[in-house]
């Protein structure tokens, strides 16, 4: 294997000062928060609440930000990035990000963005054939106050070590700095260069142990039942040995192996943890959210409820032993994988103080645990569920319904769900999904038939409302932010040739009228092959989105009592539907742009996020906003042009007296980007200045 390890250094005699205070408090329980004006988790803190107390850029100034710095990505790899996904750390006046398509890591200076590092790891054959190859989400940072490391995953599943000031790779963690991940699974040997098996998120780290999950190539069409299995994995952040292994698939005689008929534990893949994970380092316990087996929208080779997929999962951090689960979705063919982190939060409910957790969801429904025993903090209940149709399939019988909060976006699809802003688009929409199967959530994908049903239309599965970036908290006033998105997704499976089994042929989105495909072709023909055109047509009543606004929303949840505070459109209405000849003359609301579901940051006195899609600004510019809301309101503030969508979450820092903004932006033509924004000097509150 081609190893090519790269440092450069803008400053050869660079030093990065940690106070001993620093690294003590880095070693203690964390309040929920950041804390010291910096950033030096994924999730600002363990808790993954993406809140900071920070409250000199405002409402009254927002609107006056100006650009500090920018970085751009570009000459980190062989070629450029389009979907930098990047939350940036900050850390005793230093910027630490990944960036570029060999996910390098950078050091830059917190003021003004000058690059101090850089690290590279040329994988070769390794990398290129990663099912994980953009650049990343992050990184993370550890000190004891003596030295300082930063941790992150390549492309090719390896785990380095490198020193925070220098970029230097570690020599005493693992092989010179760097775990295969890849070896000591657990498993089957998996082959270095084309094992499919990586990781987008960043390790997670407490109390010396790095945590590490796993995430694999789309479950979508999986090459067949059997694959990686995704254990989850602790190990020691000085020596990088494994300290312990969490079988996500229970092994003969662990707890769960039951739920899962005939032989299918030994040979089922995937059911890994690909999304970011929370940590409470006073109750000593690391929270899974985990995915699905192997096999999307299939499971007949898997029979049984499939513990631990779809499940949080409260394990020990010093010994990976598990606590508690509670499984969110049973025996799972919709995709609802366990898309970010859990929030972690101590909240009163009915006058009782409950140490809680959050768990938004592709399917809008907010799981709320108690976190040190796993039991429900509202009911949530078992209620039957339609049963499908494809051969040799297992159906559970019933799934779990939280009775609070309410769902914060569509689930399922029915009539009333369709356009409606006149009768005749109604009409429209009526007659283009009469072929399709509706039903509430939960209802299966479809075996597609040329006289119908073609497949399942539905919303919150697939077609995720939340994905990876997850919700933020305010510990001030125990509220919860969660954007999403109001998206149908298609599910169908083609009948099997005969003698074969029932394979999936397609599955695509129709996120708010434009279609993104996860398929492409097959080998069908007759019924079969009409079936799958009918699943390629684009599920739009012209040009309009087929389902009622808003098309995108950002919901902030009192978690006192479950209730929502408010629920706000999100972003601008694109120009195609506010101004389209059917809707003229109509009086109609904020609807949100199509797609947005990125990840919002909550300060002392505002939420900030950023849409996710290319589009005329205000000014007519080609570019999105990044917008500031009232936390309390949900009432728009102010909004800073971005020259291309933010597709990384937000983050916040405080340096020299004066506080920052960051986000990562890309998409499109756009070459991925690090940009900071600060106040001008007179625009400062004057206790700032």
């Amino acid at each position: 294997m081609n190893r090519r390890h790269v440092v450069w250094s803008a400053i050869a005699a660079l030093t990065v000062t940690v106070s001993a205070s620093v690294g003590l408090f880095a070693q203690r329980p964390r309040p929920t928060g950041t804390q010291h004006g910096e950033w030096p988790t994924y999730g600002g803190d363990l808790a993954s609440t993406r809140y900071s107390p920070l409250d000199q850029i405002d409402r009254n100034n927002f609107s006056k930000l100006e650009v500090a710095w920018r970085f751009k990505t570009d000459a980190l790899g062989p070629r450029p990035e389009y979907n930098l996904q990047s939350t940036p750390l900050m850390v005793g006046g230093v910027v630490y990000s990944t960036g570029g398509t060999r996910r390098a890591v950078v050091a830059l200076d917190a003021a003004t963005g000058e690059m101090l590092w850089m690290h590279s790891l040329n994988e070769g054959k390794r990398g290129e054939s990663a099912p994980r190859l953009l650049s990343g989400r992050g990184l993370s940072y550890w000190t004891d106050g003596r030295e300082a490391r930063i941790i992150y995953v390549t492309p090719g599943y390896q785990m380095v070590a490198l020193d925070a000031k220098t970029g230097a790779r570690v020599v005493g963690f693992g092989k010179n700095g760097i775990v295969d991940l890849k070896q000591d699974f657990d498993q089957a040997e998996i082959d270095p260069a084309t094992g499919a098996v990586g990781l987008h998120a960043a390790p997670v780290i407490a109390n010396d142990v790095v945590i590490i999950g796993a995430a694999f190539e789309t479950g979508a069409i999986p090459k067949s039942k059997s694959n990686i299995k995704g254990y989850v994995r602790g190990f020691d952040v000085r020596t990088g040995k494994r300290i312990w292994v969490f079988h996500t698939i229970p092994r003969p005689g662990d707890v769960g192996h039951d739920t899962w008929g005939g032989d299918s534990a030994s040979y089922t893949g995937n059911t890994g943890v690909w999304a970011q994970m929370s940590i409470d380092e006073q109750l000593g316990l690391v929270y899974l959210p985990v995915e699905l087996p192997t096999h999307d929208y299939y499971g007949g080779d898997r029979p049984g409820n499939n513990l631990f997929s779809e499940s949080i999962v409260a394990v020990e951090l010093k010994t990976g032993k598990r606590r508690w689960h509670y499984q969110l979705v049973h025996h799972g063919m919709w995709d609802m994988d366990i898309p970010c982190a859990p929030v972690l939060m101590d909240i009163t409910v009915n006058g009782r103080p409950i140490k809680a957790l959050a768990q938004a969801t592709k399917q809008a429904f907010l799981y709320v645990l108690n976190r040190e025993t796993g039991e429900p903090v509202w009911p949530i209940e078992e209620r039957p569920v339609p049963k499908g149709d494809a051969v040799g399939e297992w159906y559970s019988p019933t799934q779990p319904f939280p009775t609070k909060p309410a769902a914060y976006d569509g689930q399922g699809l029915a009539i009333d769900d369709l356009i409606d802003f006149t009768p005749a688009l109604r009409a429209d929409a009526v007659k283009l999904v009469a072929p399709y199967r509706l039903g509430p959530i939960f209802t299966p994908p479809s075996v597609s038939r040329r006289e119908g049903p073609i497949a399942t239309l539905t919303m919150g599965a697939q077609a995720a409302a939340t994905n990876w970036p997850g919700a933020s908290y305010d510990p001030e006033t125990h509220t919860l932010y969660v954007a999403s998105q109001t998206s149908v997704a298609t599910l169908g499976l083609v009948p099997p040739p005969p003698g074969g089994a029932t394979v999936p042929y397609h599955q695509g989105t129709v996120l708010a009228g434009a279609r993104t495909d996860g398929g492409s072709g097959s080998n069908a023909s007759g019924p079969a092959a009409a079936a799958a055109d009918a699943l390629s047509a684009n599920l739009t009543v012209q040009g309009l989105p087929i389902v009622k606004p808003p098309y995108s929303r950002i919901t902030a949840i009192n978690m006192d009592t479950g209730d929502f505070r408010w629920q706000v459109a999100f972003g601008a209405t694109p120009p195609n539907i506010a101004n389209h000849p059917a809707l003229k003359g109509l009086n109609l609301p904020p609807m949100g742009r199509p797609g947005n579901n990125n990840g919002t940051l909550v300060t002392k006195t505002l939420l900030i996020a950023g849409e996710k899609n290319f589009g005329p600004t205000p000014s007519g510019q080609r570019g999105a906003m990044l917008r500031a809301y009232d936390k309390a309101t949900g009432h728009e503030v102010a909004a800073l042009y971005l020259p291309a969508p933010q597709t990384g979450s937000p983050m916040t820092y405080m340096l020299n007296g004066q506080q920052h903004l960051v986000v990562a932006i890309s998409g499109g033509t756009y070459t991925g980007e690090l940009v900071a924004f600060k106040l001008p000097g007179e625009a400062m509150p004057a206790s700032g200045r």
